[in-house]
């Protein structure tokens, strides 16, 4: 009743939050676990001290990009490598991993670089399909690179250090925007799009770069303060909302009182469609580990074989799946808790798991059929999803082969958490 419930209701077209919410209401129920188990299960799935990071990065995601950021960065970006055929490919890419650093959402990223970027592509010759893809596959990368809500949200279900698991996205993440240059510049050059002299000829590079200087030291702030000891996630939140509160008002001088409000209310409304999610996904693991299906799950799973090797790419074709047709969040309430016993079982480290497990749902948010960064770029495109599906299939499987990659070589996921003495 709890998957089928599930899938049953996905499949009719119900929010994400109700397909979750009414199986799990329905198995409490039904099976007599006590309905005054609910509310106090609703709130302590959002009652966590590090889920508190998701809504303020969330609001100082939607502040830097209605200030003006995303424009000065993508400026700059543009007369530093864009001149040359597929240059605009290049910025897009570079951009959506730089400003993942701040927004941590891919939704988030795809908008704010798409409304901006998606235009200027199209002026040059590029194809709405592609642009919309390659914007799409760049903007995943944000759920990877820190600070990351996914991450967020696997270091507040299995207890793992927030602060080990953003140091060890930053490779990953870099390694994910880099696969993507292949197939972005071999698309650009083999269809002619661009031109030779893409890059903004108006402006200076010193001059851009000044523009988008307080913009480039985001990232800087907020990371440099979380591996250097100095905050945590959460507080590194705080810092964000206040920093770029200070880029708006005092630096920039673009935000005013009635904008602030309007941001506000879009904050909200972002934050909450990840909080309900989270507290209903709570309640429908709470319901399986209840009556025993997640324990049955793990065991079949874990039955299967004995070699490591085998489950970790039956692991990754589940995620890889559920992540084509349901958001990151949702997946890591449904599947971790499955997902935990085989981990101890075959002694993996938690913290390369959640990187293993992030990026495979990176690949989801652009796969289609149910891809939600493609949705948000086409509807910026004004195309239909399936213009873009030749340009999107080569991403997708140059983003599975950096995912082989950090599988193969758990040092990359590692190595960087190791040296800051982060655990």
């Amino acid at each position: 009743m709890l998957f089928v419930g599930f899938l049953l209701l996905l499949v009719l077209g119900a929010p994400i939050a109700v397909a979750i919410g009414v199986p799990a209401f329905l198995v409490i129920w039904l099976g007599q676990l006590g309905t005054p188990v609910i509310s106090p299960n609703f709130f302590a799935g959002i009652a966590k001290f590090p889920l508190l990071a998701i809504p303020l990065f969330i609001l100082a995601g939607f502040i830097l990009e209605r200030c003006g950021i995303s424009q000065r960065i993508v400026r700059f970006a543009n007369i530093l490598v864009g001149r040359r055929r597929g240059g605009l490919a290049i910025v897009a890419i570079g951009v959506c991993v730089f400003f993942g650093g701040v927004s941590g959402s891919g939704p988030a990223d795809s908008a704010a670089i798409g409304a901006i970027l998606i235009p200027a592509m199209y002026a040059q010759g590029y194809g709405k399909g592609y642009s919309a893809a390659l914007i799409a596959a760049a903007g995943s990368t944000a759920i990877i690179v820190p600070p990351s809500i996914a991450l967020i949200i696997y270091g507040a279900i299995t207890n793992t250090s927030v602060p080990a698991l953003f140091a060890a996205g930053a490779v990953p993440g870099f390694l994910a925007g880099l696969s993507l240059l292949i197939p972005a510049i071999w698309i650009a050059r083999k269809k002619g799009y661009g031109s030779e002299r893409e890059g903004d000829e108006e402006q200076g590079l010193w001059q851009a770069f000044k523009e988008a200087f307080w913009g480039l030291l985001a990232p800087v702030i907020i990371l440099g303060g979380l591996y250097g000891g100095i905050f945590t996630p959460t507080e590194a939140a705080v810092i964000a909302v206040f920093y770029s509160l200070l880029l708006g008002f005092v630096i920039y001088r673009s935000l005013t009182l009635k904008r602030i409000y309007q941001i506000m209310v879009d904050a909200s409304e972002a934050s909450a469609i990840v909080m309900l999610i989270v507290a209903f996904a709570g309640l429908f693991s709470w319901a399986g580990a209840t009556v025993g299906i997640l324990d049955k799950l793990a065991g079949s799973l874990i039955g299967l074989s004995d070699n490591q090797w085998v489950a970790m790419l039956v692991l990754n074709i589940i995620i890889f799946i559920g992540g084509m047709l349901i958001d990151a969040v949702s997946i890591l309430y449904i599947f971790l808790p499955i997902f935990m016993p085989i981990i101890q079982h075959f002694g993996w480290n938690p913290i390369w798991f959640g990187v293993i497990m992030t990026l495979n749902l990176a690949v989801g948010q652009f796969t289609p059929p149910v891809a939600v960064n493609l949705y948000v770029t086409t509807q910026l495109a004004d195309i239909r999803l399936e213009k873009t599906f030749k340009a999107v299939w080569p991403m997708v499987l140059t983003m599975l082969v950096a995912l082989v990659v950090v599988i193969a070589f758990p040092s990359l996921s590692l190595y960087v958490p190791h040296l800051l003495g982060l655990r």
